[in-house]
């Protein structure tokens, strides 16, 4: 009979002056989703990322959205990193993630490096303010905050498209796929690199 392992899960709980967040993650089972951060769109773009990348995602956040959505969709980000490197921990994993993620017109890339060196490179256009009642200049925002806190390397450039709904669902789909990916256990000792630490 083959090993089992335990599923890799985490729980954040962030609390400021501006956001109450809570996160569950599960990397290993898509065990429901429930995304409720007072944003519509950013919602739909989770359960986006949620059901592509297989993982099981339960988000809830009270925002102070009166004042605007910056607050909430950083915070969120930060949440929701900060659950991916807990969920993580020290296990050796496939590491690099990538995707073309195509959605009608859109074409998005998304590569990645779980290496525990922070960087985002965001090449992606916007010309609407909003989608929905989601800020375009906060998608940014939220990968930053996402990567910062996740010590993921994360790359994202438009490569086509125009239909800015199909562009960020891209994103947020092509986002989920390479995570997926790039957290897949390999079996060896250590973690995954050559230096021995990451």
């Amino acid at each position: 009979m083959a090993a089992t392992h335990p599923d890799r899960t985490a729980e954040i709980r962030r609390e400021t002056a501006e956001t109450q967040i809570s996160v569950a993650l599960n990397l290993d089972r898509a065990t429901g989703t429930q995304i409720e951060t007072g944003i519509g769109f950013l919602d739909h773009m989770l359960e986006q990322f949620a059901f592509h990348g297989r993982f099981g995602l339960q988000i809830s956040c009270q925002g102070d959205l009166a004042v605007d959505d910056h607050h909430t969709v950083e915070d969120v980000g930060i949440a929701l990193g900060q659950a991916i490197k807990s969920a993580l921990g020290t296990s050796p994993v496939e590491r690099f993630g990538s995707l073309h993620a195509p959605m009608d017109d859109a074409l998005m890339l998304v590569a990645m490096d779980i290496s525990g060196r922070a960087f985002l490179g965001f090449e992606a256009t916007f010309m609407r303010e909003m989608l929905g009642e989601l800020s375009t200049e906060c998608i940014r925002e939220f990968f930053r905050a996402l990567t910062a806190h996740s010590g993921i390397t994360l790359h994202i450039r438009q490569e086509a498209g125009f239909n800015e709904h199909h562009l960020c669902e891209a994103l947020f789909k092509g986002f989920g796929v390479a995570l997926h990916r790039a957290t897949r256990a390999v079996e060896r000792p250590g973690v995954s690199s050559t230096k021995g630490v990451i």
